[in-house]
């Protein structure tokens, strides 16, 4: 059997398995060999992706398959991930969850918008879409439903905090996240009004307290509409990009922890650099349609689910030295998912016919190098404020 029928057929299983169903099974044949095109070819590239795809039709004709299915009005993008999401994740039903809502830029045209669930030093896309504009500060009239629709999915989760930087600060998603039942951890602009009892507004960026120090205000209120009460917590924190002003808005009270819970928000650009330079490529795929985009982050975001549930099962059977020369975990589960299919493939081995997401807390830390092994921040108060 050649790898890419084998990919093929694991694949199918697992759609199946999971209850999804196109319009047309000629349709779902083509998704699934588009996974499969993905994962081999590592890349998005309808050409190449064409040669995995077996037949004596000419490439040019396989070709055009996958363009059609990328330019499909009938193809339920969200609806369609939202089955597979909730099946492969089935075992993390009832847990508590962080989610994280960022942006990427694509082409110089398009801003990708996602909410990702965050997962062991990385995030899963739960869902998303594009909007035309090179800003990353997006209104909320043209994200909001991705934010809806991520709770559709998760409704079944025990309690879900919502991860946003300044460019998500709006009343109005403030009072979407409160309505739908979530928790907040979002980053705030130095320029928001903050309102304490008997006291005139200050602006946020004149509390701030100095280096070393943090300080907490609880029951408070923000913006001229007066959004509240809510919880605030401010200092100086040590980044990669060196020391930024934190003020972290929650729904809850805020210590310390509030600035960790925040800091989970950075996994969700290890999620945007998989799907470019660090995994596939997506910038080189030439589709400048947001439909067709948004259509291929289905490809994109299956094909996620099944090499990170490979790469988590590879690890649970003590399989990793066969993928990983790091003595400990020095790849993401994506990669070590990655790599275990070549490694199966070639040697003839049985892919993993079952998705596996462990709610457990992760016990195989990555560490790629001691060069790499600094936290993306750094929390180290010497006093705290209250």
């Amino acid at each position: 059997m050649t790898e890419s029928l084998q990919i093929y057929r694991t694949i199918s299983r697992l759609v199946m398995n999971a209850g999804v169903r196109f319009h047309d099974i000629r349709c779902q044949a083509t998704f699934i060999w588009a996974v499969v095109g993905l994962i081999l070819e590592q890349g998005v590239h309808l050409g190449q992706w064409s040669k995995y795809r077996p037949g004596f039709t000419k490439q040019a004709s396989r070709e055009r398959r996958f363009s059609r299915w990328l330019h499909n009005s009938r193809i339920a993008t969200l609806e369609l991930y939202s089955i597979l999401f909730r099946y492969a994740l089935r075992d993390l039903v009832g847990t508590e969850i962080n989610l994280a809502l960022d942006t990427s830029q694509l082409f110089d045209r398009f801003v990708l918008i996602r909410v990702a669930l965050v997962y062991r030093g990385r995030a899963i896309p739960v869902s998303w879409g594009l909007v035309a504009g090179e800003s990353s500060t997006i209104e909320f009239d043209k994200y909001w439903y991705i934010v809806w629709r991520a709770q559709t999915i998760l409704f079944e989760y025990k309690r879900c905090t919502l991860l946003a930087d300044r460019g998500f600060v709006d009343q109005k998603l403030f009072e979407l996240v409160r309505d739908m039942g979530w928790h907040l951890r979002i980053r705030l602009k130095g320029s928001i009004l903050v309102y304490r009892p008997g006291q005139e507004a200050t602006k946020i960026s004149r509390l701030m307290p100095t280096k070393g120090r943090a300080l907490f205000l609880h029951d408070v209120w923000i913006t001229k509409n007066s959004f509240g009460p809510v919880f605030l917590a401010l200092a100086h924190v040590e980044t990669a990009n060196g020391v930024q002003k934190w003020a972290i808005l929650s729904d809850e009270p805020t210590d310390l922890n509030s600035f960790h819970e925040y800091g989970l928000r950075f996994d969700i650009e290890e999620n945007f650099l998989d799907d470019k330079s660090g995994g596939f490529q997506l910038e080189s795929s030439e589709l400048y349609d947001s439909q067709a985009l948004t259509r291929l982050g289905l490809i994109m975001a299956t094909t996620t689910l099944y090499l990170v549930s490979c790469g988590l099962a590879v690890v649970a059977y003590e399989l990793r030295p066969l993928v990983d020369a790091h003595w400990q975990r020095g790849l993401s589960y994506f990669q070590i998912g990655w790599r275990w299919i070549k490694f199966a493939c070639t040697n003839s081995l049985k892919l993993f016919q079952f998705l596996f997401f462990d709610p457990k807390p992760d016990q195989h830390k990555v560490i790629a190098s001691k060069r790499f092994a600094k936290p993306a921040f750094t929390i180290n108060f010497s006093a705290t404020v209250s």
